[in-house]
């Protein structure tokens, strides 16, 4: 299994565990169905990089930078590093790995 693999499925069970959490604590179903969502689509794009399908590593970059971008809105309005800032730099250790794939191939 390959960085970006790793990567894409390592921040897919962060977004799904993230939402289910500001969920519990929130009681926020936006947190839960977009956490899910998005986890589950970088998941997904980590499995088809198993197959050897290109795309779901470019895939799996889109939605890491859709998610950088959304969570630096998100602490640029809130001022709470949690969750947002752990998300951006998860979401940059991710991208560098899927990065570096990508350089590879």
């Amino acid at each position: 299994m390959s960085l970006g693999v790793i990567a894409a499925i390592a921040y897919g069970l962060l977004a799904i565990i993230g939402g289910i959490v500001g969920y519990m604590k929130a009681k926020s179903k936006i947190s839960l169905f977009a956490g899910c969502g998005t986890g589950i689509l970088l998941i997904l794009g980590g499995i088809v990089q198993i197959q050897g399908l290109t795309w779901g590593l470019i895939f799996s970059i889109v939605m890491s930078v859709f998610l950088i971008l959304t969570f630096t809105s998100r602490l640029l309005k809130t001022r709470k590093f949690m969750p947002s800032g752990l998300m951006i730099i998860a979401g940059f250790i991710a991208l560098a790995m899927m990065g570096y794939q990508l350089q590879i191939l």
